[in-house]
């Protein structure tokens, strides 16, 4: 029920909306139009006072200028050129001056015999403009007015003609001749183009001969009878033109053609005409309807502001004890929560502190698992390192012997020679424990520059033997000095344990007519980070597939029992991802596997 008189509510006020609206807007528009026509008709009284003083100022400049010396010398004795000639002189003087277009005399027969515009090729001397209406009116003794088309220049003016009489003398009271001034009106047409109306000038016949709409000119108001076209075609007075209604132009033409306002000019039978934009009167009369709308609207608003602003008030006022309500609520709940987070807060503080323990359990295991594939590693080299002792012991132990029975026999160069021999084997020796005692020790925390062709070196010559005895050669090709951030005892590591398998490759393909190890140490700058390469190829037999998955597992091996713990790869892979890096293997299209070792440079070697 309250939704359907609301719903009745607002089409009365819909209702009461609209018809305010339309009584606005029709009041708006009579308003309006009686302004717009009102200021059209003050507009038209001073244009048709501007356009009758011009006309006025004309009307008689014929009539002093028939009594120009000449001007009966050359209407009784027109060939009597010397009197011709001065008259020209004197009539193209005096329409310089005056701003006219034209000024001519004609002969009681309609024939000029003297012009203004002599020189000119179009000059009306010796035409015939008899069947000019200002002609006629002027030889029956009357002032002459037309306006058109000129019959020969083809520039409208407006004529005035005036009759000439002969001397009191003659004893005739008939004119002699006419003497015609033509005005140019343009400049009074073209003030009215700052006029958004339409503003025309109408000859007697109905015909717009000015306006500001330049398509109306030379149309008729209404459609013209024949008999007038008949008469407008025998005057010549708009050059023989087809006189057609505006009313039958386009509508796009005769925009703004309607209701008009009028100022009628007496002399000459004109009239003035302006047109007031209806639609201006539309707009205006939109505007105040728009007025009223906006009024209304604002009053509507207001209520309804003062409306909610109640609703909001009393909202406020139970939203109020509802918050309170429901704060008295949260306390208790904050406290159960608060509680609840205490003992989950302690239980966690328990959980980190086992996870803490842990942690450090993981590391020191991973550190020592480490150093277990170590020293298995070591195992493996024993043999060959035993070896590599074993040749600079012998050879000591000739030398010295040597040097004793030298010394018996006074041959002191032989002596130096083999003390000499001596000393390099001790050295040689020297170099290899050290390299020994720095792979087996634990590493660090301590990270530091890596030179990655010093660590190849390392690892090559603590296998250099084995290789040796198994016929194995190894190629190192740096392609580029690159160093990296690690340890340099674990990069070591990773480079032995991968020596190493390469070795038990080969040394499963025993048949295999070239043994070879390359190693290739380069850049990479394919990707966003520069990095550097260390490639290990191998002849194998390369890596099943079966192993592929496999490859980097912990305790994975495919070593016989007793030859391998599965850790090495594994401890390697988790040595270069710790360094930020990547170890990974392929099988060669050739044969044999490839190693890769991706580690990012550091800063020292991006500058290389």
């Amino acid at each position: 029920m309250t939704s359907r008189k609301a719903i009745l509510s607002l089409t009365a006020a819909a209702l009461c909306a609209a018809v305010l609206f339309f009584a606005v807007y029709t009041i708006a528009a009579s308003k309006a139009r009686d302004d717009l026509y009102a200021a059209g008709s003050r507009q038209l009284q001073i244009i048709a006072l501007d356009l009758q003083s011009i006309l006025d100022k004309f009307e008689s400049m014929p009539f002093v200028l028939g009594g120009l010396a000449d001007v009966e010398q050359v209407l009784h004795h027109p060939d009597d050129l010397s009197a011709v000639k001065r008259l020209n002189h004197r009539l193209e003087s005096i329409s310089a001056q005056s701003h006219v277009l034209a000024i001519y005399m004609m002969d009681a027969n309609g024939v000029t015999l003297a012009a203004s515009n002599w020189r000119e090729q179009t000059s009306f001397v010796g035409r015939d403009f008899a069947f000019r209406p200002y002609y006629k009116e002027a030889l029956s003794g009357r002032l002459g007015r037309f306006y058109g088309i000129g019959n020969v220049s083809s520039a409208p003016g407006y004529f005035m003609a005036q009759p000439i009489y002969a001397a009191a003398a003659s004893g005739t009271d008939k004119p002699i001749g006419v003497m015609v001034v033509k005005v140019d009106l343009s400049e009074l047409e073209r003030t009215w183009n700052s006029s958004e109306d339409p503003i025309t000038l109408v000859d007697h016949s109905g015909v717009v001969f000015l306006s500001n709409r330049s398509d109306w000119k030379y149309h008729s108001l209404a459609p013209l009878a024949t008999g007038l076209q008949e008469e407008l075609a025998g005057t010549h007075q708009y050059a023989d033109q087809r006189i057609t209604p505006v009313g039958a132009m386009p509508p796009a033409l005769r925009r703004g053609f309607g209701e008009h306002v009028m100022q009628q000019i007496d002399k000459q039978g004109w009239q003035l005409m302006l047109f007031p934009s209806q639609q201006r009167i539309a707009r205006m009369a939109w505007l105040w309807s728009m007025w009223v709308g906006l009024v209304l609207v604002i009053a509507v608003l207001s209520l309804w502001a003062v409306h909610q602003r109640r609703r909001r008030l009393q909202e406020r006022q139970e939203s109020r004890h509802a918050l309170q309500r429901i704060e008295r609520e949260l306390e208790a709940t904050i406290a159960v929560r608060v509680q609840e987070l205490r003992q989950a807060n302690q239980a966690l503080e328990s959980k980190y502190s086992a996870l803490q323990d842990t942690e450090s359990l993981l590391r020191s295991t991973q550190s020592e698992l480490v150093q277990a594939g170590k020293l298995a590693m070591l195992g493996q080299m024993a043999a060959g390192v035993t070896h590599e002792l074993n040749q600079p012991l012998a050879a000591i132990r000739a030398f010295a012997d040597n040097a004793v029975q030298f010394v018996r026999r006074g041959q002191l160069p032989q002596v130096e020679e083999n003390l000499e021999h001596i000393s390099n084997a001790s050295a040689r020796m020297g170099k290899i424990i050290a390299q020994l005692k720095g792979f087996a020790r634990k590493s660090g925390d301590a990270i530091a520059v890596v030179d990655l062709p010093q660590a190849v070196d390392a690892a090559v010559l603590l296998l250099r033997n084995e290789c040796q005895q198994q016929g194995i050669r190894i190629v190192v090709q740096v392609r580029s000095q690159v160093q990296v951030m690690g340890d340099a005892v674990r990069t070591e590591q990773v480079l032995v344990n991968l020596l190493r398998n390469a070795i038990d490759a080969i040394g499963l393909h025993n048949d295999a007519d070239d043994k070879c190890i390359g190693i290739e140490i380069e850049r990479d700058s394919e990707h966003l980070q520069t990095y550097a390469l260390i490639r290990i190829r191998d002849t194998g037999p390369g890596i099943a597939a079966e192993v592929v998955p496999h490859l980097f597992e912990a305790f994975f091996t495919t070593k016989p029992s007793g030859k391998g713990l599965g850790l090495g790869l594994a401890i390697s892979s988790s040595i270069v991802q710790a360094m930020n890096g990547q170890l990974s293997a392929q099988n060669l299209p050739q044969g044999g596997a490839e190693f890769t070792i991706r580690l990012p440079l550091s800063e020292q070697g991006m500058e290389k």
